[in-house]
């Protein structure tokens, strides 16, 4: 029997489109974002204008969610950790911008199931395959998630580079210059296992960025090619 129905999550109500307070949100993010962030947005052609997809950018800081959303014309649903949705009202608040609890550090069942609600509705999830902040070391060893569940929907994954979203904040006299790099899609080969599929995007993702960005994937292992189609622009 499925444990995942009895989760208290369940007796929620999640929204798997953009809902009123949602639409008003951003409109209120980007405008709050305008005196702090100079944004620029490339390879915006790669990005699905329909259907499930998964968006995968790496993760510096608790901002980057921001340019993540303002950059794409399509609502994104995240994971949060479940620590954020303690309080009830702010609790309301994150499931109407389409955002889900997950318990990190554990394998949560529920979470992901809701994951693949979010693509089973044809809607966009966002994922940071690092699992956490890279805090400005770079980019650290992805989980397969995000493949995982790309390759159980037959989806496709858009990579997305996010540069500059640490600079946030530091002088109210210059906005951050802000650059997103959406990347061509990368389709889940036929027999592509997840831990390949993971570090097709991870390698994909480091090309995109300045090299004090790439982490453990400064050095594409020996026979790894990075298509013609899926470098950006």
């Amino acid at each position: 029997m499925d444990q995942t129905a009895y989760d208290l999550r369940e007796r929620k109500r999640f929204y798997f489109h953009a809902t009123p307070l949602r639409r008003f949100s951003v409109f209120l993010i980007t405008w709050f974002f305008r005196p702090f962030m100079e944004m620029r947005v490339f390879g915006l052609e790669h990005f699905p204008r329909e259907g499930a997809v998964i968006v995968a950018a790496n993760h510096v800081t608790n901002f980057d969610v921001f340019p993540m959303q303002i950059a794409l014309p399509r609502p994104i649903f995240y994971m949060g950790k479940a620590e954020l949705f303690k309080l009830p009202v702010v609790e309301a608040l994150f499931r109407n911008l389409g955002a889900f609890p997950v318990y990190r550090g554990e394998k949560d069942q529920w979470a992901l199931r809701h994951a693949r609600r979010v693509l089973a509705h044809g809607q966009t999830l966002g994922m940071f395959p690092e699992g956490t902040r890279s805090k400005g070391t770079g980019l650290a060893v992805a989980k397969t998630g995000s493949a995982r569940l790309a390759i159980e929907a037959h989806c496709p994954i858009v990579p997305m580079a996010i540069i500059g979203s640490d600079r946030f904040f530091r002088s109210f006299l210059r906005r951050a210059p802000v650059k997103i790099q959406l990347l061509p899609p990368l389709l889940p080969g036929a027999y592509e296992t997840p831990l390949a599929l993971t570090e097709r995007l991870m390698f994909s993702l480091a090309a995109a960025l300045p090299s004090d960005m790439r982490g453990v994937y400064s050095d594409s292992p020996k026979g790894f090619k990075i298509q013609a189609s899926e470098r950006g622009a």
